[in-house]
């Protein structure tokens, strides 16, 4: 067996926690970032809200991928998954929605 089978066999079972949690505490994983955001933009009073909102969409979405990579094909890493933003781990209610629904799209930005 080569390094590579044998680090794939050890860490199996770590994805497979890692996966348990994030579907269990997808929620609560999601309200948390959002309060950070919240936090953070405003003690920088709004001057990087685009970034820290676009930072936490991401997060959120890799819980989201965690969360689903047991489910079998279909779900996981693979292209098209998700529904988008926020998918599933709640949403920041400030932006338009409720915990656990998808936050609405954000208007382009104008020149």
């Amino acid at each position: 067996m080569g390094l590579l089978d044998n680090m794939k066999a050890r860490l199996g079972p770590a994805k497979e926690k890692v996966s348990d949690l994030a579907q269990r505490h997808g929620g609560s994983i999601g309200q948390g970032l959002d309060r950070a955001a919240k936090v953070v933009d405003e003690k920088t009073k709004g001057k990087y809200r685009e970034k820290i909102h676009a930072g936490t969409d991401k997060a959120k979405e890799a819980v989201d991928r965690l969360a689903h990579q047991g489910d079998g094909p279909g779900h996981g890493d693979g292209p098209g998954h998700g529904d988008g933003p926020g998918h599933g781990v709640g949403s920041d209610p400030a932006r338009g929605g409720e915990p656990g629904t998808p936050p609405r799209t954000p208007p382009p930005p104008t020149s």
